[in-house]
């Protein structure tokens, strides 16, 4: 009986409006899809994959595009700012354009230039920490991890320090617009959203065409003069921009919100990993595992594929369940237990194929330096009551999460 309720449970699940729940704690909704119903229909023409091997089959496939504006053009509006944003920036681009877009960027965000950043970075952490010191109970999202990505990607692209005030507010306006189900009011913030950092940006490249900076270090002034292979349109150009500021803030934000929350979950193993700094590495790469930033990910289908012994036909939208992916327990020993030294650990949280996170490293360098300082600094450190999770359903993060440094 109880495997007939689970399956019925699993049939019936829905994103658009998720059993009560669901926001607060995924991962059992998760199993059920993974054992009862794996390839679960959303719609006629949609399905949501939460098995390792069919998530990272799609992610593998020739045939699975990124390319947005079939989708995106119904629910966002087409012809929208938000539309003309998501439906140019690189992350739901296809090639020939994928691919030039993605060689500038990697281009610039080599292991040299993040070598780069690392002493900044270190700066920008250790005074934070000094300014969570003089607060009774701070909160380590607002106060910690939301600054250091925005900081970060200000850095790369030349952004004064007095004109980054907004940025934040932008990025969560426009990544908002992502969820299966955007409400009008929703859409409305995030068309602002677009045609505001739009204008601004404008403004800056004007500026920087006309005082470049060192390509070195100014992201901006590197992707303005190309490569010699050509350099981006007006209209790529702004649009990556945003890209850039949305990609690495939001995900960074809540790889250390959700890796800090899970460490205080998980006491033992935060202890563990002050007494053995050298794990940060390996830390990080399961708490992108165990709390996956990004739940949610999409592709069309441009041709047919086998996924799981399955047929799917051409034409299919199909939604890949990180978050379930990465607790899958025909890949991870024991996957609900947060095991800081795991090997091996070939999570998803990065994706995988042509369209891997083109700033994973650097998201990694955060959060090394981020949890790992914080640890060293407050090795108490401890919740100061119940944490806020953000409502969202393709993002998995913390609003507020205030903490008592001991």
């Amino acid at each position: 009986m109880l495997d007939i309720d689970a399956r019925d449970a699993a049939r019936a699940f829905s994103l658009t409006a998720p059993p009560p729940g669901f926001i607060d704690d995924p991962y059992p909704f998760y199993a059920l899809l993974r054992e009862h119903d794996p390839r679960h229909a959303l719609a006629p023409d949609s399905l949501l994959l939460t098995r390792h091997a069919d998530v990272l089959a799609v992610y593998r496939s020739p045939h699975a595009s990124s390319d947005k504006k079939a989708e995106f053009a119904p629910r966002l509006g087409a012809g929208s700012p938000i539309y003309e944003h998501h439906t140019r920036s690189l992350v739901f681009s296809d090639p020939p354009q994928h691919t030039r877009v993605r060689r500038l960027l990697m281009g610039a965000l080599d292991q040299r230039a993040i070598a780069r950043m690392e002493p900044g970075l270190v700066t920008l952490v250790d005074g934070l920490l000094d300014r969570l010191a003089d607060r009774p109970a701070p909160d380590l999202i607002e106060d910690y991890a939301a600054r250091i990505p925005v900081e970060v990607i200000g850095n790369l692209l030349a952004v004064p320090h007095a004109e980054r005030a907004p940025l934040r507010d932008w990025s969560l306006a426009i990544l908002s617009a992502l969820e299966p189900a955007p409400t009008p009011e929703g859409l409305a913030r995030a068309n602002a959203a677009v045609s505001a950092f739009l204008a601004y940006l404008k403004t800056l490249v004007d500026s920087r065409r006309r005082h470049p900076g060192d390509p070195q270090s100014d992201l901006l002034t590197r992707l303005l003069q190309g490569d010699a292979e050509g350099a981006l349109e007006e209209a790529e150009l702004l649009h990556n921009c945003i890209f850039l500021l949305n990609a690495g803030h939001e995900t960074t934000t809540n790889l250390i919100g959700n890796g800090m929350h899970a460490l205080l979950r998980h006491r033992g193993e935060l202890e563990r990993l002050v007494a053995e700094p050298g794990l940060i590495a390996s830390a990080v790469e399961e708490l992108l595992r165990f709390e996956s930033p990004l739940q949610l990910n999409n592709r069309r289908l441009t041709a047919a594929v086998e996924i799981g012994g399955h047929r799917v036909p051409a034409g299919s939208f199909v939604t890949l369940c990180i978050g379930a992916a990465n607790r899958d327990p025909a890949v991870f020993v024991d996957p609900d237990r947060l095991d800081l030294a795991r090997k091996p650990n070939n999570h998803l949280a990065f994706g995988q194929g042509a369209h891997a996170c083109s700033g994973m490293n650097v998201a990694r360098l955060e959060a090394r330096i981020a949890i790992g300082r914080l640890l060293a600094r407050y090795p108490r450190i401890a919740a100061a009551g119940p944490p806020e999770r953000d409502r969202r359903v393709r993002f998995r993060g913390l609003r507020h999460l205030h903490v008592e440094l001991g």
